[in-house]
């Protein structure tokens, strides 16, 4: 027969029972706590874990990432041309490594589709150009017809002699020759000639202290060869006396029209900004 237990010492028991049940539920719940592992000894110590029903702070989230624009589409021209010049490589190098008939002929005949495309772009651009003068190369520069051409170099040398007029103000060119020099005695009839039609005073300097004819008052080196770096003549330099500025015009035979242009190009104010570096100054070092 199964003994009775008194009713008082059920009600005292009925709070253990509670918390025994309680026990039992969290631990089915949450991950066991290391008191339960036994096996892990007395003096074990690990930190608890975190709960997982906790939210993080909103300062440690990820800021939320936004999509990505992909690259923009080519256009479909673009993308044919492409295309096209794949397709032209690939034959091509297909027809070198085996050069049959029919691979050559499949490439010659593509590459006629090219060039026939080709043409018809320049055939189009013409006709832009015939009726957009600002687009038209045969009016930027120097003129191609031969008609429009003479009536350019008759403005250009109109200007040029003006410039040069201009200059004989106060600048002089500085001829260093040689008396034995064959292209030097070529030079001076030139340079004669150019001083007397723009009124530009040609100092003729010579190297080994003989004469040149056309130039009487020729003075003798005195180291502005030295100081200029002159080791070839002839050679023509232009100057500005009061300033010490010289530039050089050019060494060997010049014509006429090719001291114009230089003078002229080398004195604009564009001159010295294209090439700064050849431009000395020597206010001293001139005779």
């Amino acid at each position: 027969m199964t003994p009775s237990i008194p009713l008082a010492a059920v009600i005292r028991l009925l709070p253990v029972l509670w918390l025994l049940v309680a026990s039992l539920a969290l631990a089915q719940e949450s991950p066991p706590r290391y008191w339960f592992d036994s096996w892990r000894g007395w003096h074990f110590y690990e930190d608890p874990t975190p709960e997982t029903g906790e939210h993080p702070a909103a300062d440690t989230l990820p800021p939320p990432s936004s999509p990505q624009a992909g690259p923009p589409a080519k256009a479909p021209e673009l993308v044919e041309f492409a295309q096209l010049q794949k397709r032209l490589e690939e034959t091509r190098n297909i027809a070198i490594m085996r050069p049959t008939e029919a691979n050559v002929r499949r490439y010659m005949e593509l590459e006629a589709q090219v060039v026939a495309r080709a043409s018809y772009f320049a055939d189009v651009a013409q006709r832009v150009a015939w009726a957009t003068p600002e687009l038209d190369p045969s009016l930027q520069g120097r003129p191609v017809n031969a008609k429009a051409l003479e009536v350019f170099e008759q403005t250009q040398t109109k200007e040029r002699a003006r410039t040069v007029a201009e200059l004989g103000k106060d600048h002089v060119l500085f001829f260093f020759y040689r008396s034995d020099c064959p292209y030097c005695h070529a030079l001076a009839p030139t340079l004669a000639a150019f001083e007397a039609r723009y009124g530009l005073q040609v100092l003729a300097i010579s190297l080994d202290g003989g004469p040149m004819p056309g130039f009487p008052q020729a003075r003798t080196d005195n180291g502005i060869a030295t100081a200029l770096k002159v080791n070839q003549v002839p050679a023509v330099f232009l100057a500005q006396p009061f300033t010490g500025k010289i530039v050089p015009i050019g060494f060997g035979v010049l014509s006429e029209s090719q001291l114009l242009e230089r003078i002229t190009t080398v004195s604009s104010p564009q001159g010295e900004t294209m090439v700064p570096s050849i431009s000395q100054r020597l206010a001293q070092e001139a005779p």
